[in-house]
C-alpha cells in the first residue's frame, strides 16, 4: 500500500513531542574546568531563549564526572536532533541523554 505524496503522515509516527516544548537533556562528562561552559554554549547556539539559570549539575559519587541537565525550548526534532548532535560530537562530553 503506498500513500499520494501530499497526504499528510501521522503527528504520532513523526514525533510524540508538541512544539515548542521545554525539554531537558542530561549531558555527562568528566569534572573538568570548561565543561559547563560548552554545554551552556551549545545550547545557546540552538536555542536563542535557553536561561542558563534553569542549568542542574550532579557530581558522580567519585566526583570524578559531572552529569548537567540543560532544558531547552524544542522548536522542531530537527532542532532536537542537532543539538544532540553537537552535545555528542563535542570532545568533553561522554554521554547524552
Amino acid at each position: 500500500m503506498t500513500t499520494a505524496p501530499d497526504t499528510p503522515l501521522d503527528a504520532r509516527k513523526e514525533s510524540l513531542i508538541e512544539y515548542p516544548s521545554k525539554f531537558p537533556i542530561k549531558v555527562m562528562g568528566a569534572k573538568a574546568d570548561g565543561f559547563v561552559h560548552a554545554v551552556t554554549q551549545i545550547a545557546e547556539q540552538f536555542d536563542p531563549v535557553f536561561d542558563a539559570t534553569t542549568i542542574e549539575l550532579r557530581n558522580s559519587k567519585a566526583g570524578n564526572y559531572l552529569g548537567v541537565t540543560i532544558t531547552v525550548t524544542a522548536t522542531s526534532r530537527e532542532q532536537l536532533d542537532d543539538i544532540y548532535r553537537a552535545l555528542s560530537s563535542h570532545p568533553m562530553v561522554k554521554v547524552v541523554l
